[in-house]
């Protein structure tokens, strides 16, 4: 639905009273996180089941109340895995080519770190034909303000079936799904802002991509999809605890917090050096918020930097030196760089990045991933921030 109040304008102040501990901040180390990135490699290889989870992207995730790790993605494999070699003889865990696929998954890691179960795949459904929806940035929330009761509010992109440099789909709308606790039952989806009436593709803004917790509100960001190597970032926010009122949401509009999501003007982005992928992660570190996207051109296969800011609305500095993704081999690509605070602590963040074939034509793409299903996977990694000199 449309937002009721659309053209009504909030005089909120900017958030620009910046904390008193933000200070530039940048990558001062980095390293594979084995660990993490080896959970799911087991995981998805076991084909004790053929209906979970054997690769996907888009990778989320949110801490339960009971210690769990509820980790969300986009398009998702499920079915069989058969150990090497494959067909051609390499040495490779492979799928069949008509192995399911599906738009979204959610699975489940106990609190040792031991992925237990797909919860569903898909676990929301599709909006009807050519027509899907991929969850991203997820949040544990009062069921209603004041109320006992917890749900998961998470926030979907819907996309439908597009051609030419849509082949991944074209943007149509954000949503948040509730989801009951302790079932992970889903109860219901409500539209937050639909972009449909926007005719220019490039120009349709979806939020989500991540959100970040901060005083009295969630400030969640998003990105348009523009077909330019770099995007432009967006802000909105949201009371705390509220991501699934419709009417409370306030979106940038370069002045002032309003309720007109077709107002929201760019916080980062000159669509040349600086701006952002298609996805990106923030957190909070120390008093600044930081950024994480991939590098603008070519570099932005491999190589992920970083911004930072004393507001969420900016002004954003960077980007900072980029350090590398580590990848398989093949003509491979990393994308998605994500923030994972359930799996991070003790000054450490974790990142996940997300791995695809390089190739324009999805048939070829699958075909290599279902020839090493290791290509299709999260990869994780630990960074530490410090004071950027």
């Amino acid at each position: 639905m449309a937002l009721a109040c659309g053209l009504v304008v909030f005089v909120a102040l900017p958030d620009r009273e910046a904390d008193a501990r933000c200070r530039a901040r940048t990558v001062t180390g980095s390293s594979p996180d084995a660990s993490l990135t080896s959970a799911f490699a087991r995981y998805g290889d076991d084909s004790t089941r053929t209906d979970d989870w054997t690769g996907g992207d888009g990778t989320h995730s949110v801490r339960l109340p009971d210690g769990r790790v509820l980790w969300l993605f986009s398009d998702t494999y499920t079915g069989a895995v058969h150990p090497p070699p494959n067909l051609d003889g390499q040495p490779y865990a492979w799928r069949d080519t008509s192995a399911p696929f599906v738009r979204n998954s959610a699975v489940l890691m106990d609190r040792s770190g031991r992925i237990e179960r797909t919860v569903a795949a898909p676990l929301f459904p599709d909006t009807g034909v050519g027509e899907w929806r991929w969850p991203v940035a997820a949040r544990v929330e009062a069921r209603s303000p004041g109320s006992d009761r917890r749900v998961v509010r998470v926030l979907l992109w819907t996309r439908s079936a597009g051609s030419g440099p849509y082949i991944y789909g074209v943007p149509t709308a954000t949503e948040v799904a509730t989801l009951a606790l302790p079932s992970l039952r889903l109860e219901g989806i409500t539209q937050v802002l639909d972009q449909r009436q926007v005719r220019d593709p490039a120009r349709r803004v979806l939020f989500g991509t991540t959100a970040v917790d901060e005083g009295a509100w969630t400030y969640v960001f998003g990105g348009d999809d523009g077909q330019a190597a770099v995007h432009r970032a967006y802000a909105a926010r949201v009371p705390r605890g509220r991501l699934g009122d419709v009417r409370a949401w306030e979106y940038w509009d370069g002045e002032r917090w309003q309720a007109a999501g077709e107002r929201a003007a760019p916080v980062l982005g000159d669509g040349r050096r600086r701006g952002v992928g298609s996805a990106f992660s923030v957190v909070r570190d120390a008093g600044t918020y930081v950024l994480f996207t991939m590098a603008a051109g070519t570099a932005g296969l491999t190589k992920v930097v970083s911004y930072w800011a004393c507001s969420p609305t900016g002004p954003w500095h960077g980007p900072a030196k980029a350090f590398t993704a580590a990848l398989p081999d093949g003509t491979v690509a990393a994308y998605n760089p994500q923030a994972h605070p359930a799996a991070g602590g003790d000054g450490r963040t974790v990142l996940s990045y997300d791995v695809n074939w390089l190739d324009a034509t999805p048939a070829t793409a699958q075909a290599h991933l279902s020839r090493n299903v290791a290509l299709y996977r999260p990869r994780f990694m630990t960074v530490r921030l410090g004071p950027r000199t």
